[in-house]
Parts: C-alpha cells; structure tokens; sequence
C-alpha cells in the first residue's frame, strides 16, 4: 500500500481514485504563466508523484498557457491505465498575463482540442466547466449554452465526464439538467467554508467535491489554532490543513499543488495523519 492509499478512494465518474491527488497549476511560470523556472524539477514532480501512489492530477491548458498539460505529456506519456487528468475549460490568458473568460461554444471547442492535442490523448478523462465570477468566488448566471457545447464534445467521445469549477448550488443544478455531473470544483478550506451545504448534497449524490486552494492559495493559510494543533501533532500546519480536509467529508478529493518534490511529500504525508476528535473540534472552530 503506498502512503496516498491510506486517505481512501473515490469513484470519479466511472474511475477510481485516490482522494490524495496532485495539482499541476504550480509547474507553470510566475503567476501561472510561461515556462517553469526548472523544467527539470517540474517533471520530477509529476514522476514523483505518481510513484508515491497519486492516480488523479489536476491541470489546465490555460496554465502557461499550455505549459503544465505539455509538461504532463513529457513527464508521465503514456500514462499509466489507471491515471486520471482532469482539466478545465473557460478561460484564456492575455498577453500580459490576465485571466480572461472564453465561454463561447467555438472557444470552448477550441479548448477542448488544445488540450487533446498538449495532453496526447484521444479524450479527456475529465473536463470541467469553469464558470466566470472572480477568482475566488462563483457569481449566479446561466451556464446552459457553455456546459451544452461541452455535452456535445462528450456526446462525439471527446470527453468522457463532465464536471464544474467555481459554481453556485443552482448552477450545478442547471448543468444536471443537461448531462451527467462527477465533481464540482471549488474554494474552500480550513477557514473558507461557503460551501458546506453544497458538500453535503453533493455527496449524498456521490458526487465528487475537489476543493481548490486547500492551503489557502497565493495566500497560504495562517492560524495559531492551526499552529497549535500542528505541534501537538508533530506535523506542519499545512500538512494539518489537507488532513482535516480529508476528515471533513469522504467525497471530498484533495489536488494540493507545488513545484518541489520536498513539498509534494510534506503534502501527502497529510494521508497517514489522522486529527483525533478533540483537535479537530478546534480545527472546526476557525470558520
């Protein structure tokens, strides 16, 4: 058993998965953009990783852009049968390194044949519809015409599931409505939890909930309580952090991310770490 078996698994879709995964949006550049100031490293990373037990990585074809999927390629093609990627579609990157929405049908289309193409592959396991709002937070809107288009690539075996990223509740509804949902991918952590009523419905569901910025993001989380708790643990306070996620709730599938093999292992170390009940009432007393 490798040390990411001990967080358990998750069906995702019709694949199994370890809930302890990867995120690749750390490989690219400064801000997301360009090359890795280490390429070398970047695919050491990605090697290390699913030698250590990791079967799930998250990625995008506008992180660089282009540069993680290509590096995911280099790294890991032909992958593993029990490899599952999943990226997403609904934005593009500007010249000066913004991030703008690409929702149309013909952009999203577009989308989903650059990452074919970076990724090597004849489908994607995975593709997730990212819904514009900030980059924080989901703003109500219809997303019937975007998550339509992607049904229809799903529907001529491009893409063989269908998810979202950064949605309200009503907006998964909507997308259910239209095709079969496997995961909703949004912020939340330790001290960011709007969407505790959205976890629990989804995994009544057994739908897969991925949090993005576990450890809080560009802004890594910081707590005394969690500090304290980490100590008494012997462990780091981030390592704590993806622990209680994994405690929280059973659909919820961790992609930590990060450029350097130390880290890559301080973080799914977070897969033997068990919060014993008392701890995690204090942990749980942040929000």
């Amino acid at each position: 058993m490798s040390r990411v078996d001990k967080a358990g698994s998750f069906l995702l879709g019709d694949r199994k998965i370890n809930r302890m995964g990867y995120g690749a949006m750390q490989l690219a550049g400064p801000h997301v953009f360009g090359p890795p100031k280490d390429p070398v490293a970047a695919l050491a990373v990605l090697r290390e990783a699913l030698a250590a037990g990791v079967n799930h990585i998250d990625t995008a074809d506008f992180y660089g852009p282009h540069v993680t999927n290509r590096l995911i390629r280099e790294a890991l093609h032909p992958y593993a049968s029990d490899l599952v990627i999943v990226t997403k579609v609904g934005a593009v990157r500007g010249a000066d390194a913004s991030w703008n929405p690409a929702l149309s049908p013909a952009e999203l289309t577009q989308a989903v044949h650059d990452n074919l193409r970076n990724l090597g592959v004849d489908a994607l396991d995975v593709v997730n519809l990212r819904a514009w709002g900030n980059m924080q937070a989901p703003t109500e809107g219809s997303i019937e015409e975007s998550f339509s288009t992607l049904a229809e690539l799903q529907h001529q075996g491009l893409i063989r599931h269908l998810g979202l990223s950064n949605v309200t509740a009503a907006q998964v509804k909507q997308a259910q409505g239209i095709a079969n949902v496997v995961c909703v991918q949004n912020h939340y952590n330790l001290t960011h939890r709007g969407d505790e009523s959205l976890i629990a419905d989804l995994g009544r569901q057994g739908i897969a909930y991925v949090p993005f910025f576990p450890l809080g993001g560009f802004t890594p989380l910081q707590s005394q309580a969690l500090s304290t708790v980490a100590a008494r643990l012997e462990a780091s306070p981030l390592c704590v952090a993806l622990a209680w996620l994994l405690q929280r709730a059973p659909n919820l599938l961790l992609i930590p991310g990060t450029s350097s093999v130390a880290h890559l292992r301080e973080n799914l170390a977070a897969s033997e770490l068990r919060i014993p009940a008392p701890m995690l009432a204090e942990l749980d007393a942040l929000a």
